[in-house]
């Protein structure tokens, strides 16, 4: 067996954002090690959808849940009916998110409090959810970060904001849970082939927009995946996907200004001189 094999076989998981994307791909990978999966996303058909073609697979029929992470209430009803299906929950990936863009001039306050709903309070919703359920199975929380929480670049601050807030939210608990046996894990992934790029700042999906990252620096969406289950199935603290992540990280520990210097090139270039 695996390590991911080895680990989630016969766990409870739950995933939000689970309609596409990592998410998607979350469910499938954990689905063949023999995960017992509830799947939260808002779009139900398109989870449901998902469901049947992992059930097709030969393994267990997901539970699909239809969930809002910025709706009080949601997390709460998905947690219940994955213990009332399942009996059980060992294992939550707070995976939901999206990404506002934009130059300060161009933004509004509405924009940053929309994506802080989303990216900050979403994961505080499904945390608070999990937890009482997560500490019963000493089990394991996971949090999708960004390399945009150790690196801001120009024009991406709603977002670089609140990847840092998750940075930040991870390291202050992951010696809190400890204490009750559960173990934290803050993904740090870099480019990875899913839909955050043609998501609007209001959340709209755009399946025929083009990716806007070079393809060479964008990691496959499996290869990311397995590396974020063995970082969950081995406790790790953080796990940082890609090698430009990785790259990124170093350089901030090590030389951030080196990073600084690059970030205003960027700027002078989006500024147009």
């Amino acid at each position: 067996m695996s390590v991911i094999e080895n680990f989630f076989r016969d766990k409870v998981v739950l995933v939000t954002g689970a309609s596409s994307g990592i998410g998607e791909e979350l469910a499938r990978q954990l689905a063949r090690a023999g995960a017992k999966l509830t799947l939260a996303a808002r779009r139900i058909e398109v989870l449901d959808e998902l469901a049947e073609k992992i059930a097709a697979s030969g393994a267990a029929r997901p539970l699909a849940v239809a969930c809002d992470v910025t709706r009080d209430g949601d997390l709460e009803r998905a947690v219940a009916e994955t213990v009332r299906v399942w009996g059980k929950l060992d294992v939550a990936i707070a995976n939901a998110g999206f990404g506002v863009v934009g130059a300060l001039k161009k933004l509004t306050l509405e924009d940053y409090r929309r994506q802080f709903e989303t990216n900050i309070f979403g994961v505080l919703r499904t945390i608070y959810a999990a937890l009482p359920e997560v500490e019963k199975t000493r089990g394991n929380l996971a949090i999708m970060g960004s390399i945009s929480g150790w690196g801001a670049a120009p024009a991406t601050s709603p977002y670089a904001m609140s990847k840092f807030a998750l940075r930040a939210l991870a390291n202050s608990i992951t010696p809190e849970l400890e204490r009750s046996g559960v173990k934290v894990t803050l993904i740090t992934p870099g480019f990875v082939a899913s839909n955050i790029r043609r998501v609007d700042n209001r959340g709209r999906f755009h399946p025929h927009a083009k990716e806007p990252v070079a393809p060479w620096l964008v990691m496959d969406t499996g290869k990311a995946v397995r590396q974020m289950l063995r970082a969950i199935a081995r406790g790790k603290r953080e796990a940082i996907i890609t090698a430009h992540g990785k790259l990124l990280v170093a350089v901030e520990r090590l030389a951030p200004w080196i990073n600084r210097a690059v970030g205003k090139r960027l700027a002078r270039g989006k500024s147009g001189g």
